[in-house]
């Protein structure tokens, strides 16, 4: 029997080894492993999950347990993967996320506000000055080419954000040659 588990704070493929690795390591068969969700194949599901939500807080992630925390997980993926593949441009974040997730903009909206206290734009921001940060590291892109790929109008869009969500100006960012970042999993 499979039986599909979600997981919080599952965004990298980093999450996905850590988790899978662990999970063989306890003779857990995994059918299915990615971002936010494990499907596990065995006959003592009540015995795979105990032995699961040990392995999560132990790796610090933990089970969705409500329908509106798999939709707020779902959301946070769903916008992980459009920022980490650079799909960011010419596409309005409502249609986008209600055609990937096949659900009501304002419903998965109001959902994900009232569970993590930001609003799904914000969020979005907040995901993309990370990925302002890591292209600036890589050192590829100049400002400008960077406000492009993400899908700003101009590189003064970007900057205010930027600004706003740091402190510190583009410039200023890269003169530091900081990598300080935050993990994808820590920004709500």
């Amino acid at each position: 029997m499979k039986k599909e588990f979600y997981i919080k704070n599952m965004v990298c493929r980093s999450c996905i080894k850590i988790i899978g690795d662990a999970l063989q390591q306890k003779n857990l068969n995994i059918a299915e492993i990615e971002l936010g969700k494990v499907v596990i194949e065995t006959e003592d599901i009540p015995g795979a999950k105990k032995q699961l939500i040990e392995i999560l807080k132990i790796n610090d992630f933990d089970l969705v347990e409500t329908p509106e925390e798999k939709q707020v997980e779902l959301v946070k993926i769903a916008l992980i993967e459009l920022v980490k593949n650079l799909e960011c441009l010419d596409i309005k974040l409502s249609d986008y996320l209600k055609d990937k997730l096949h659900q009501d903009y304002f419903t998965l909206s109001k959902v994900f506000s009232f569970n993590q206290q930001i609003t799904i734009e914000k969020y979005f921001i907040k995901l993309k000055v990370e990925k302002v940060k890591e292209l600036i590291h890589s050192q590829e892109y100049n400002f400008t080419e960077i406000s492009q790929l993400l899908g700003y109008s101009n590189l003064g869009h970007l900057s205010g954000q930027f600004k706003t969500e740091t402190g510190m100006s583009l410039t200023e960012y890269k003169a530091m040659g900081s990598t300080i970042r935050n993990s994808l999993n820590r920004i709500v």
